[in-house]
């Protein structure tokens, strides 16, 4: 027997293959010539994270690259929640906490859901993680089993799909449009029930398209969903407070589903607080301790000097902090300039988004025009043309489900986002 040992491509996932030969009387088998699994080599790297770290690297090879991909405020953190955390370590917060998050700040948290959100969760159903996006994950792995699916409207941010395929279901999609601002209708929804249907995320404010439902449609999901009692709802709502219609309702305040809503949340966003790491899941009581066993062997308590600063943090009236809505006065004013901008360039079709700090424009217009030696194909080709030639970091659409549209990140200044709508206007312009 010949045995032949082959590393195959990292890109793709890794099957065991084998082939018999007659050559020689011998087998001939290709075995995996790896230490990778077929989990992770099957996963994609998020692209958020993927540009941002290729403007990264061009500018510390001196290009000057103005960086609209990656979603995180560009303002401090506010000075009360700085004090807080520095009394934190003055107090001597060096140890362990306990796996779901102090007391404290599990009740903070708590009275803040009600507070805000009109959501009653009791602090024992609340895990406190490192980001929202670890509580997203521990939610699917603690209530997936292999073949569970998910519902998932398009655009959608790009780590869903993956942490879903990491817990073993599958991910199903729905589309939606721009004309419609990106949101799914109850129809559209329950013609991808099925009986494998294990639960339905979304996120509003929406990343990338900044879309936000109203009372009225949320009211209209939650009815549909009344006739589906087994399937859970994750509600993605770390944009809550950075929203420029008024109030952000959840899905979890309606009795059709209350008891069977996920309310995922944390402080990155409105409180300028992306690399504090301070997350939380508020679930059902069986999940959310299901959720705690899943944290406990993962990773266990989020940061002690974060959760402590997060006490002082959550206890503001977001209405009444200063910090806070200066920070969604700036972001309301970046919105309406980069909408401006775009619908001024041939080929953007922007809409108005209503949260977050992201413009998600359809781009067909321009695909299978050319500058004369690049072919703009598709929404890849469209953002590499414009981090080459305009030095502006942009993702592709169809990185979040949306292959007609690109991500516009409004987290920078006024000066940054002048510059890069000049940049990318003129060589736009280049395309015929």
């Amino acid at each position: 027997m010949q045995i032949i040992a082959q590393k195959p491509p990292l890109n793709i996932p890794i099957q065991i293959l084998k082939l018999l030969s007659l050559q020689h009387h011998q087998k001939l088998i290709i075995v995996k010539n790896t230490f990778l699994s077929e989990r992770i080599t099957a996963m994609s790297e998020s692209a958020t994270l993927a540009m941002t770290k290729k403007s990264r690297e061009m500018k510390a090879a001196g290009i000057d690259v103005i960086n609209l991909s990656i979603g995180e405020p560009d303002f401090f953190v506010p000075n009360f929640i700085k004090e807080a955390a520095k009394k934190a370590v003055d107090d001597n917060f060096s140890f362990y906490p306990p796996v779901a998050g102090y007391p404290q700040l599990r009740q903070a948290i708590s009275n803040k859901l009600k507070r805000d959100n009109d959501l009653e969760y009791t602090p024992e159903q609340i895990v406190v993680s490192t980001g929202a996006k670890q509580a997203i994950c521990n939610v699917f792995l603690a209530c997936l089993d292999p073949g569970d699916e998910v519902i998932v409207p398009s655009p959608y941010w790009v780590s869903y799909t993956e942490l879903i395929k990491l817990a073993g279901g599958v991910p199903v999609y729905i589309q939606t449009s721009i004309e419609d601002d990106f949101k799914v209708t109850p129809e559209q929804i329950e013609k991808v029930i099925t009986p494998k249907t294990k639960a339905f995320i979304f996120c509003a404010p929406n990343n990338p398209s900044g879309m936000l439902y109203t009372y009225e449609e949320l009211k209209a999901l939650a009815a549909m969903f009344g006739k589906y009692p087994n399937i859970l709802l994750v509600s993605d709502e770390i944009y809550e407070l950075i929203n420029f219609d008024g109030k952000t309702y959840s899905i979890g305040i309606f009795p059709e589903v209350k008891d069977r809503t996920v309310t995922i949340n944390g402080l990155s966003k409105a409180f300028a607080m992306p690399g504090w790491r301070l997350g939380y899941s508020a679930a059902p009581l069986e999940l959310s301790k299901a959720i705690e066993k899943v944290q406990g062997q993962v990773t266990s308590a989020a940061n002690a000097i974060a959760q402590i600063a997060g006490v002082t943090a959550l206890q503001v009236d977001p209405n009444q902090c200063e910090d806070l809505q200066m920070m969604k006065k700036a972001f309301r004013e970046r919105r309406d300039y980069v909408v401006k901008r775009l619908g001024d360039i041939p080929g953007f079709k922007p809409n108005m988004p209503m949260g977050a700090f992201y413009v998600f424009p359809d781009v067909q217009q321009l695909y299978g025009k050319s500058d004369g030696s690049t072919v703009i194909n598709n929404d890849n080709d469209l953002c590499i043309y414009i981090l080459n030639k305009a030095h502006v970091a942009l993702v592709p659409g169809s990185a979040f489900g949306d292959s007609n549209c690109i991500r516009f990140s409004y987290a920078t200044s006024m000066e940054n986002l002048t510059l890069a709508m000049d940049r990318i206007e003129k060589t736009i312009k280049e395309l015929k």
